[in-house]
């Protein structure tokens, strides 16, 4: 219908699990590495992706702790946007680069 291209859902898992686990998202991107091949759209789209950003509740969870901040208001949705803005950034590089 919207003839998309549908190479980067393989990839997808490791995005979305970036945020919540860094080594999730490791073990995602290693699953698709196996599944697609290291030389897959697929597979490069994953490794750009687990490179890209760092783990959003990691960051929360220890940086602020350090400096005693208790109250996140707003910086866990800023921070769950930037990751957005990540993937959709990741997606256009890869199509870039490995096309």
């Amino acid at each position: 219908m919207l003839n998309g291209d549908t190479r980067i859902v393989d990839a997808l898992p490791t995005a979305i699990l970036k945020p919540l686990s860094g080594s999730g998202a490791r073990a995602m991107m290693i699953d698709t590495l196996n599944a697609q091949g290291t030389d897959s759209f697929a597979g490069n789209l994953a490794s750009v992706f687990r490179g890209s950003a760092d783990t959003t509740f990691y960051i929360i969870a220890v940086y602020f702790g350090a400096v005693s901040i208790k109250n996140t208001r707003y910086a866990v949705p800023a921070m769950l946007l930037a990751d957005l803005a990540g993937i959709i950034t990741g997606i256009a590089m890869a199509y870039i680069f490995f096309g």
